[in-house]
Formats: structure tokens, sequence, C-alpha cells
């Protein structure tokens, strides 16, 4: 289930970039120093190369640390801004129902699949149309 997601952990699914930022020197091979904006000052500017991602030149595809709204801890609430699609799950004995998210911070790409049921208990006002 989704909840508060801290930048950094890796985890299925869930957002891995934030940026562009500019590479301010090269460490060794495989390391590189970034200049990270003054919200982010609790991060470790010093990144691996498997890490980082070849900015794309499309600014539309750039999502702002401001719109996040990380706090002091670097974490956020990822709320749900609609119900994509839902889908029954056939198991041996009983059958799941799940629905596929559309978070706000994210694209329609990154939806993820969530239990219905725990969907309806936490966030009744998608379940109303």
């Amino acid at each position: 289930m989704k909840g508060v997601m801290i930048f950094g952990k890796k985890g299925k699914l869930s957002p891995q970039y934030i940026g562009p930022y500019r590479i301010s020197k090269r460490i060794g091979n495989v390391a590189y120093e970034l200049e990270l904006p003054q919200e982010l000052v609790a991060v470790h500017p010093v990144f691996h190369i498997s890490i980082l991602k070849k900015c794309v030149g499309n600014p539309s595809l750039i999502i702002p640390t401001e719109d996040i709204g990380t706090k002091d801890i670097l974490s956020y609430e990822e709320i749900p801004v609609q119900i994509l699609d839902r889908q029954v799950r056939k198991l041996r004995t009983k059958e799941k129902a799940s629905v596929k998210v559309l978070w706000k911070n994210q694209f329609v790409e990154e939806a993820t699949w969530e239990a219905e049921e725990d969907m309806k208990k936490r966030y009744p006002h998608l379940f109303e149309s």
C-alpha cells in the first residue's frame, strides 16, 4: 500500500528520479557530485553513476521538488488522484479485487495496482461516482 514515500528509498514502482541537477565535479571513475538546491541540503551530494539518469530535454517531464512538498526528513505524502482501472484476480480459493490508482506527483505510466478494499477504507471519496 502506498503511503509515505521516502526520498532515495527504492521500492516497486516508486518514483526514483527528481531533478535535473548540474554535475559540479567528477569524483573517481564512477561517482559525481551534484549541485543540489537548498531544500535538499540534508542529502549527500555525491552519487554513484548507476543512480543518475541522463537528463531528457523535455521540461514537462521534470517534477520540481517544490511541487512534491518534501519535509525536513525528506518524505512526502502520496495522494491518489483517480481510479484508472479495476480487475479481479482469481486466487486458489478466493477472488481479490484490485484498482489501478493514479497518484498526484506521478505520470499515468507510473500508476500502481492496489487492493480495492484497502483503498476504499483509506480514500472513500474516490469510489463515490
